[in-house]
């Protein structure tokens, strides 16, 4: 148990109702988690309201509610706490009911569009790798030391984050990466953590049906840095032309690295095949298995990092030269017919550009790329048009299918997405609503050497519509349809 004024350290109260010199038992902001001496946050969401939920939580047993408006009545005995912002002081009464366990280690955030998994997962490695305790919260899952637990959110609510955290204080976790998203910076979910350093990737088209605006999207990401401490690092990819905006109100160590610019750190692509590149690094040549210029630029991310935290140059180009690509990233299976199937995340115009343009790069111009591809619903529906005309500009073969289509029709997000074909590659692009059959009709049009991008879902494992999950992993799919089609 905990006391409650402990615990309100630093929180910015408007009104108190009540005692605060009581012990409390845990803290939540879902009424239906709370028990008998617990605190209750009524937090403002998108769909609901915490505040609607007083009662339910002072009758199962609330000691103190903490809100942004008192209810009516005041139940006698319960501590009545009112605040400016509900999300802010659950972040600062997280960090306080859990030690502030984000003081006691190393940890750096990960932010940007795209990259964030991979950078945050292969650093996880790469320091595990290094003979670290080391800790990963990240889309894919989160990681304290070598115990695992399955990620529901990019960023997790600041109640499972500290809880995390906390678990890694007592693992004796010296370093943990996290992917910091723009919803999680804008619900104060990375507030109250004390970061030793962050690290922007890029910023392209996404979650516009949140942000509504690329200004505010960009301003949010911004304040991960902004708000970083002087004794911290922010590291930027000064080639995005968002990259030095990051920097312009942070007190933190400014460092950057690029590919084209003149930078703190640089790198150069010296080769390319589909098994890996050759990479320039401080004037040190490295082979590596991740392909791409997006991974060029991850990985140089990952070397500037591994360096500001200490590690020895030279060990560090090793263990990237040993790194694997993560799950659902640039994820590839080469039949025995000679076909190559390709599964990767890219669920932005900007990063399905990338992927197409590595694999146009790599090919040798006799093969057909055929890209299955889709766009999630009740998302930002702006991207589907672009989407749609990317993968029909750059591919042979474009097939327009589900992707979590959620509450909304698949039929009338693939026929947004068909608004963005030029007339000249209407014919180039197939609609096949059920995503198993347009994975399998895009391995029975391929012939030997043809390339197949299924994009998208990357690690994904589910399909969701209407609120109801079912198995579905892209890579197991295209390796079968592929493994079928030989028998």
């Amino acid at each position: 148990m905990k006391l409650l004024k402990d615990i309100l350290y630093k929180v910015s109260l408007r009104a108190v109702s009540g005692d605060t010199n009581v012990m409390v038992n845990h803290v939540h902001f879902d009424s239906r988690k709370v028990e008998m001496d617990d605190v209750f946050v009524a937090v403002r969401g998108l769909i609901t309201d915490g505040h609607n939920y007083i009662e339910k939580a002072v009758e199962s047993g609330a000691k103190a509610v903490v809100c942004e408006e008192l209810p009516e009545i005041l139940v006698n005995g319960v501590t009545y706490l009112k605040v400016l912002d509900s999300n802010s002081a659950l972040a600062t009464i997280a960090a306080n009911f859990y030690d502030n366990p984000s003081k006691n280690l190393k940890l750096v955030g990960i932010t940007g569009t795209n990259g964030k998994t991979t950078v945050s997962t292969l650093l996880y490695r790469l320091f595990k790798k290094a003979g670290f305790k080391v800790g990963l919260i990240s889309t894919i899952k989160v990681r304290v030391d070598d115990a695992e637990y399955p990620a529901t959110h990019t960023t997790p609510d600041v109640l499972t984050i500290n809880k995390y955290l906390s678990q890694m204080n007592e693992e004796g976790v010296e370093f943990c990466f996290m992917e910091v998203s723009s919803h999680g910076i804008h619900q104060k979910r990375s507030e109250s953590l004390h970061f030793e350093g962050a690290i922007f990737t890029n910023l392209s088209h996404d979650h516009l049906d949140y942000h509504k605006t690329f200004d505010e999207y960009r301003d949010t990401k911004k304040k991960l840095f902004d708000d970083l401490p002087k004794t911290a690092f922010a590291l930027t990819n000064i080639d995005d032309k968002n990259g030095l905006v990051m920097l312009q109100n942070t007190k933190a160590k400014k460092i950057t690295y690029a590919l084209k610019s003149y930078a703190d750190y640089r790198a150069q692509i010296l080769e390319k095949q589909f098994n890996g590149q050759l990479l320039k690094i401080d004037e040190n040549e490295l082979w590596s298995k991740l392909i791409g210029d997006f991974n060029a630029y991850n990985l140089l991310a990952i070397y500037a990092t591994a360096d500001i935290l200490g590690l020895e140059k030279m060990e560090t180009l090793q263990l990237i030269s040993e790194l694997e690509n993560v799950d659902g990233r640039f994820q590839y299976y080469i039949s025995k017919n000679k076909i190559t199937a390709i599964v990767d995340y890219a669920h932005t115009p900007d990063a399905l550009k990338n992927v197409l343009i590595t694999i146009n790069a790599l090919r040798t111009g006799n093969e057909n790329v055929i890209t299955v591809v889709g766009c999630g619903g009740d998302r930002d529906k702006s991207k589907r048009p672009v989407m749609g005309h990317i993968a029909s500009e750059m591919s042979n073969q474009a097939i327009f299918t589900s992707d979590n289509p959620r509450t909304e029709s698949p039929s009338l997000i693939i026929e947004e997405m068909e608004a963005g074909v030029e007339p000249q590659n209407i014919k180039k692009v197939l609609a096949i609503e059920n995503r198993k059959q347009a994975i399998k009709t895009a391995c029975k049009l391929a012939l030997s050497n043809d390339i197949i991008l299924v994009a998208g879902k990357g690690h994904e494992t589910y399909q969701e519509t209407n609120g109801v999950r079912v198995d579905f992993d892209d890579f197991k799919e295209v390796k079968a349809a592929l493994d079928g089609l030989e028998k």
